[in-house]
């Protein structure tokens, strides 16, 4: 027998919900916040200024209108922006709503406080490093370069096939460069960008074995550094936006550093259950969702090219992507 459609009464019901989710302006404001990254009830108390009670009540009434979604992230609940679902009532609604919001700007001291909770992350993550610059045993237990180099690459080249005119390219996060040795041999120029100095000390040396001299190494944080850097043809992130306080502003920044028709090549876990990773390996963020890469690239202005999906012996799985700028 096939599910009945849902009756008027439910319908309005449903939409009521919704409806009052959207219809409060600080309510908008937090879901606006929301769309740069996922934050605690504690952060977001910081970022909009309000006790939490408060914000515990306005969260209750976004999750309770499909509007937010928590998880959990090791021993801490984070909230983010439930997207929107093309079969439900709201479906069309919603995806309306979201893209109004992400059109505006944000109230001034409300961007003030998000950029300080910002720079508290990444303040937090380059304290990691700096205490553990050599991580290879416990990389290795999430997943091992050779793991997912290959298939990285050839996404890469069928993305940015070889041609006459100049290419330029950056890696951020480069860690022992690796992959910038790759990146060496296929463009004019190569940027790695990184907020260690005792990776670039070890990308510097892997380097110089191999006398590539078309790579310049900076030490700075992503995507802070942005502004400073010259655009590209093609930006990488491998296994580096778990690590990254805020990735949906990265990948955000990516977009705007991507001349037209530029690729952005993101490797990195698929969302997992393994909390270990935070205290031993420094990630921030326990993979990603599919949807979630696909959403923020196009909030950006990307379009998804290709996708590979690799299962991991470690009970890990990588995706690599390849997301072209229009």
């Amino acid at each position: 027998m096939n599910a009945q459609a849902p009756d008027a009464p439910e319908i309005t019901d449903h939409l009521a919900g919704f409806l009052k989710a959207a219809g409060d302006p600080l309510r908008l404001q937090v879901l606006q916040v929301l769309g740069q990254n996922s934050f605690g009830v504690l952060e977001l108390c910081d970022i909009m200024a309000m006790k939490q009670s408060g914000m515990s009540h306005h969260l209750k009434v976004l999750a309770q209108g499909g509007l937010v979604e928590k998880r959990r992230e090791g021993n801490s609940i984070f909230y983010r922006r439930r997207l929107p679902q093309a079969d439900s009532v709201e479906g069309a609604l919603h995806g309306a709503l979201l893209d109004e919001l992400d059109d505006g700007h944000l109230d001034a001291g409300v961007a003030e406080r998000l950029e300080q909770v910002q720079s508290q992350r990444a303040a937090q993550s380059r304290a990691f490093f700096a205490r553990h610059a050599e991580l290879d045993d416990q990389q290795e237990l999430i997943a091992d370069y050779g793991q997912y180099a290959e298939q990285a690459l050839e996404l890469l080249t069928r993305a940015c096939p070889e041609g006459p005119e100049s290419k330029s390219a950056l890696e951020i996060g480069p860690g022992d460069g690796q992959f910038l040795l790759e990146l060496a041999a296929r463009f004019d120029t190569v940027q790695g960008l990184d907020n260690a100095e005792a990776m670039l000390e070890r990308a510097r040396q892997s380097l110089a074995v191999a006398k590539r001299q078309n790579v310049e190494l900076i030490l700075g944080e992503w995507p802070a550094s942005a502004t400073t850097l010259p655009t590209v043809d093609a930006v990488v992130l491998n296994m580096v936006l778990h690590h990254l306080p805020a990735p949906a502003s990265a990948i955000g920044a990516a977009a705007r550093q991507l001349n037209a028709g530029g690729t952005l090549l993101i490797t990195d876990l698929c969302r997992h259950d393994q909390h270990w990773a935070h205290e031993a390996c420094g990630d921030f963020w326990l993979g990603f969702e599919e949807a979630d890469l696909v959403d923020w690239a196009g909030r950006a202005g990307l379009e998804l090219q290709e996708s590979q999906f690799l299962a991991l012996r470690n009970g890990f799985q990588v995706q690599v992507r390849t997301f072209r700028k229009s």
